[in-house]
């Protein structure tokens, strides 16, 4: 299973050209400084003011330069400590807020969660050209849950494996409406650091790794008994 590469450049590059810019100015003004130090009129010298002065200068730009160099070590340290938790994703089952799911294996399964108890409930999938393809009407409990789709439409036909869409409306027993979140489900496959943040491939989808709000290890499906001999057989001797 390919990664994509893990390190983060863009935030390194700027830094780098900062910590340059300010480094010529350093040497910059240590060139004037001794300069005007090997200059200055014997019968008229430095002001003691100033000089030190430009002392205080010099200690300052001095100490500008190692606190960027601190906070350089400590951004790349953190951009590491991100990449390599983002790696440790590939292969888990993890839960992102959103409206999407991939149908795969005949199954699609998307997460919910209700407000309150919900009397009416309609469940409506779309397909990827935004055709409605099955739709349920039910119950549902207030908390969280999960909505398993077989990937049979209500014309009784499989459909194909594809990145389909999910929407609840519900309602109570009074009639008013029961505000109803959903989140998708997948097994993180690739990440992708080419950007600010690092981004999971879910299927078809990108997500951001900000918008995980779970992650579990997926559950593996028991092998199939092996079969058993049949005592009728004949001997092959």
């Amino acid at each position: 299973m390919a990664v994509d590469g893990i390190t983060g450049t863009s935030s390194g590059s700027s830094l780098d050209q900062n910590r340059r810019t300010i480094a010529d100015n350093f040497d910059t003004f240590l060139q004037i400084l001794t300069t005007q130090l090997k200059n200055q009129n014997p019968l008229d010298p430095m002001d003691t003011n100033q000089f030190t002065q430009q002392l205080v200068q010099f200690t300052s730009v001095e100490q500008q330069l190692k606190t960027n160099e601190f906070l350089e070590a400590l951004m790349m340290a953190n951009e590491a400590s991100v990449n390599t938790d983002a790696v440790s994703y590939i292969g888990k089952e993890v839960t992102t807020a959103g409206d999407r799911a991939d149908l795969a294996e005949g199954q699609a399964v998307w997460g919910y969660s209700a407000e309150a108890d919900a009397h009416d409930a309609v469940v409506t999938i779309k397909d990827g050209n935004g055709s409605v393809v099955y739709s349920e009407r039910g119950q549902l409990a207030a908390g969280e849950g999960q909505f398993v789709w077989d990937g049979v439409g209500s014309d009784g036909n499989p459909k194909p494996a594809g990145t389909y869409t999910i929407t609840i409306e519900a309602k109570d027993l009074s009639g008013r409406s029961v505000p109803v979140t959903t989140a998708s489900n997948g097994i993180v496959s690739a990440v992708d650091f080419s950007g600010g943040e690092p981004v999971l491939t879910i299927g078809n989808a990108q997500v951001k790794l900000s918008d995980v709000t779970n992650v579990r290890i997926p559950e593996t499906k028991a092998p199939p008994p092996a079969p058993s001999a049949d005592p009728d057989a004949a001997d092959p001797a």
